[in-house]
């Protein structure tokens, strides 16, 4: 891949169908412009549909003619999933792709969702491995269809315990926010290994240093502005996961400098526990149960 991959390498994609979630800001705002720009109709979920749709008003001025839609989307609550990818589903029955962008981080005291989960887990991990199921027959009306999971740096330092996955035992704003991002990894590397070979494609990617409003904490915003890159350069790895040919099931993107914090996409390495398969399966399972969601076949499209 080149090193010095921007949006202007970006194929011409008319006619494709995609969703990108929290795109009201930050990296999904980018991500969601961009693929318009390109050609894409993009379905926008935000949990605040006001600031959704400021935001979806910006990206029609920034790049008039392209086709963005706004849709709420609270990924805290699985009732609000549910209805959220039915309407996508009315509006969109051939999904091209999906990226599951939106989250939280480092909440400073343990706090559930309407549904009892941790709302880190609940909302990073959860509500997606949710909607990415709901949103299969959708994706399986696609020639090509593909998955993009946004991760983080934090996942390095996750150890995901399947006796504690709500946090109830154990509780730290950014060791729970860690967890939930190897939870990320684990299940896009899943879902390839389940639905690869159907046709679908799971990757992942993750902005290194930028600015996206998550860093809610002083000294972790104060760094970031000190030592990271923009939102829309963040935004770049999602991008090339979420667009370029080349790319294969199971590829990870980050940035490519200063140890993975800034500059254009390239590939990234896993940690190691996201590469165990076991806990993987298991942590799919437990998703299952706690949403409710069960993943149907995947029919490759004609």
């Amino acid at each position: 891949m080149k090193t010095d991959w921007s949006t202007r390498d970006i194929p011409r994609l008319e006619g494709k169908k995609a969703i990108v979630t929290g795109a009201n800001s930050g990296i999904g705002y980018f991500t969601a412009l961009e693929l318009g720009r390109a050609g894409v109709e993009v379905l926008v979920g935000c949990r605040d549909v006001q600031k959704g749709q400021a935001a979806v008003e910006r990206m029609r001025a920034e790049v008039p003619g392209a086709r963005f839609s706004l849709e709420a989307l609270d990924l805290a609550s699985l009732a609000s999933v549910r209805a959220f990818a039915e309407r996508a589903r009315a509006a969109m029955p051939t999904l091209d792709l999906l990226v599951n962008n939106a989250g939280l981080m480092a909440v400073p005291k343990r706090q559930t969702t309407v549904d009892g989960f941790e709302v880190q887990f609940g909302t990073n991990h959860l509500g997606h491995f949710a909607l990415t199921g709901l949103l299969m027959p959708a994706l399986g009306a696609s020639r090509s269809p593909r998955v993009v999971t946004v991760s983080s740096t934090a996942a390095y330092w996750g150890r995901l315990d399947l006796t504690n996955l709500q946090s109830e035992k154990r509780y730290s704003p950014m060791g729970t926010y860690g967890n939930s991002k190897l939870a990320n990894l684990l299940f896009m590397l899943e879902l390839d290994r389940r639905f690869g070979g159907m046709g679908l494609l799971s990757v992942a990617a993750e902005p290194g240093a930028s600015a996206t409003g998550l860093q809610k904490q002083d000294l972790v915003a104060r760094l970031t502005k000190l030592i990271g890159q923009s939102a829309a350069e963040g935004a770049l790895p999602s991008l090339y996961a979420a667009t370029m040919p080349d790319v294969k099931g199971g590829d990870y993107f980050h940035p490519g400098r200063r140890f993975g914090l800034v500059g254009p996409p390239a590939p990234s390495k896993f940690p190691k526990r996201a590469r165990d398969t076991a806990m993987a399966r298991v942590l799919w399972e437990a998703s299952e149960r706690l949403t409710g969601v069960s993943y149907p076949v995947l029919a490759k499209a004609a």
